[in-house]
């Protein structure tokens, strides 16, 4: 698989993800469903705490990764969704601590929500994976 990135101005670039990518040559896609941080029972996990949940989401999105023989390398496209947009940016360093030993910045959209699926929850993030 080739990727490409397509960025006709640098700021996204600073924020760690390309406006947009072209592949070429993927095989195998992934479509992984909205993992936040939870415990493999499902109970959420860090109550009121951004950072925590946004680490433990990622440690989840790369399990399901990992379920399906890819990693957070073949990460194409990003969903992320926030209860509070300025405290999730605060901590998305995090996302380039993660991909960036992968060297990829998948396109990304961040959404504010009022709320999660589940009380409690304050992150959630999918991903489209190809290989």
């Amino acid at each position: 698989m080739e990727r490409t990135a397509v960025n006709p101005w640098d700021w996204s670039i600073k924020l760690g993800y390309n406006q947009a990518e072209v592949i070429e040559g993927a095989t195998r896609q992934v479509i992984c469903a909205g993992q936040t941080a939870v415990d493999e029972n499902g109970a959420p996990q860090h109550p009121g705490e951004m950072r925590a949940q946004i680490s433990l989401a990622l440690d989840n999105l790369e399990a399901v990764l990992n379920g399906a023989g890819m990693n957070l390398g073949n990460v194409v496209k990003l969903g992320v969704y926030a209860t509070d947009v300025d405290e999730a940016l605060k901590n998305l360093d995090l996302m380039g601590m993660r991909f960036g030993p992968h060297r990829v910045a998948p396109p990304m959209t961040l959404l504010g929500a009022t709320r999660l699926a589940v009380s409690g929850l304050l992150f959630e993030i999918e991903a489209t994976a190809m290989a």
